[in-house]
């Protein structure tokens, strides 16, 4: 008789845990606290528009590749993927960086905007592209259990980058402002300043430069609906509405779940909803972390969101444009250092109807906008509005015409969304900043210490923010659930 797992949440990491268990024998079954699966990437479907209410780029296609490749798949077998030219636009006060396809392009237009800086680049992309190869081949499928396995022939070789930052890196080689902003802004995917970040992380410069930003047909709630697809195929039973409400333990085992008042039993339990909440769901002597140890981590922002459908096109916007027509400084302390409100924020802004015909009726556009906030603000209908107002009034001046008439509806989502709807501790978006006090063995532990049974994966575990990282840590943990069998 196979041994069975039941899962708790059905993100990415779940999803990805879920097909490696299944694929290796395990009976699985998934429980998920919403109506519909995939975590934080849902859809939102109003009135003939599509928005992806949670994760829109697409990097790394390597990574899902691989993912697929694990189980004689591809992802063309799920959905479709359309590269995306230009990658993204970056708006400043005075000017507008492109970012191409290619590295030609994208070298074009830094020496547009600093001549001599395209052979500059290319030295620095190469760097983070070795950089890349060692992270992916060499450390981001371990599991965390060690400090030993960030030890390697090549990671010894490049110590320096782990106590450098991107920040003094990108600013060895460049001066341009803009460049420096266009450079600095991959390592925000790992929610962190740059003035924190790693410089071994400038392999997210070539996830970006290199590889390119792609996008699924459909959204990128298509890629969770693939996952599902392949899970099913694979025999994972999926229960939505049905949360999680304890975890019981015997003998220092968990020996059930309480769903919905009924107790649901397996050999295993993986948790891949939010670690803070989780653990709250056992008696305090089988958890790991005190409220201490989580208050003191550097957590990723929040974010505010609005999902509006717009009666006309948006000439000039791309697929994926970037605000930087601020501090980003300011902006990042109201983050990290002084948590609250900034007065003048950056913000992002995703129209992917500009690419795919099916997120938009005819002659419409559907806009996701995006701030980042510190987690845990005040959050209140007055402050949302307040903020889309300020927004709009840049957002107009970049586009060049005014569209608040345009607007058929808005939705918001933020702080208290992220809590009420996730679970999320104090509303973080991201998960955990990967800063170097909480890299690879230094995150929360994929296997729990205290319950013998109970393992967890997600963007808090190894090895971090991200769907890729996500997609990597359910198989971290399916590995080690094997392992222990």
């Amino acid at each position: 008789m196979s041994k069975s797992v039941q899962i708790i949440g059905s993100g990415f990491a779940s999803l990805s845990a879920a097909c490696y268990l299944a694929n290796a024998g395990y009976s699985v079954d998934i429980y998920e606290k919403n109506a519909t699966v995939g975590g934080r990437a849902r859809r939102l479907s109003k009135e003939g528009f599509t928005f992806d209410m949670g994760p829109s780029w697409y990097w790394m296609p390597d990574i899902f590749e691989k993912f697929f490749a694990d189980f004689q798949k591809l992802p063309s077998d799920y959905y479709h993927l359309d590269k995306l030219d230009p990658a993204y636009k970056i708006f400043f006060a005075d000017d507008t960086i492109t970012i191409g396809d290619s590295m030609e392009k994208i070298c074009e237009e830094f020496e547009r905007i600093e001549p001599g800086s395209a052979r500059v680049l290319r030295k620095f992309i190469a760097k983070a592209q070795k950089n890349y190869d060692i992270a992916i081949n060499k450390i981001v499928y371990r599991p965390g259990l060690s400090p030993l396995e960030l030890i390697t022939p090549e990671t010894a070789m490049r110590v320096n980058q782990f106590f450098s930052t991107i920040k003094k890196e990108v600013r060895r080689s460049f001066k341009n402002p803009k460049l420096v902003a266009t450079l600095e802004f991959p390592v925000l995917f790992l929610g962190a300043k740059p003035s924190n970040t790693p410089a071994f992380y400038s392999f997210m410069n070539y996830a970006d430069f290199g590889l390119g930003t792609w996008h699924p047909r459909g959204g990128m709630y298509e890629v969770i609906l693939g996952m599902k697809r392949l899970a099913e195929e694979l025999g994972v039973r999926i229960h939505c509405n049905s949360p999680a409400e304890e975890i019981g333990v015997t003998n220092g085992k968990a020996a059930y779940i309480n769903v919905n008042g009924e107790k649901k039993t397996a050999d295993f339990t993986l948790r891949g909803a939010d670690y803070h909440h989780t653990e709250t769901l056992l008696e305090p002597s089988y958890r790991q972390y005190s409220e201490g140890y989580w208050d003191k981590k550097t957590f990723a922002p929040s974010t505010l969101l609005f999902y509006v459908g717009f009666d006309t096109r948006l000439k000039g916007m791309e697929h994926h444009s970037l605000f930087f027509d601020t501090d980003f400084e300011a902006h990042a302390r109201a983050i990290y250092d002084e948590p609250k409100w900034p007065d003048k924020p950056l913000f992002y802004a995703s129209f992917p109807s500009k690419t795919d015909s099916s997120m938009a009726p005819e002659g419409c556009e559907a806009g996701l906008f995006l701030i980042p906030i510190a987690p845990d603000l005040e959050d209140t209908p007055a402050l949302r509005e307040m903020y889309f107002q300020k927004m709009m009034l840049r957002f107009e001046k970049h586009l060049g015409s005014s569209v608040k008439n345009n607007i058929i509806f808005k939705e918001s989502f933020c702080v208290k969304d992220f809590v009420s709807e996730y679970n999320s501790y104090k509303g973080n978006a991201y998960g955990m900043a990967n800063i170097l006090t909480q890299t690879a063995f230094m995150r929360p532990g994929l296997r729990s210490k205290k319950v013998s049974n109970l393992y967890f994966t997600g963007q808090l575990t190894v090895p971090g923010p991200g769907v890729p990282p996500s997609l990597i840590s359910g198989k971290l943990a399916a590995e080690l659930i094997v392992k222990a069998s």
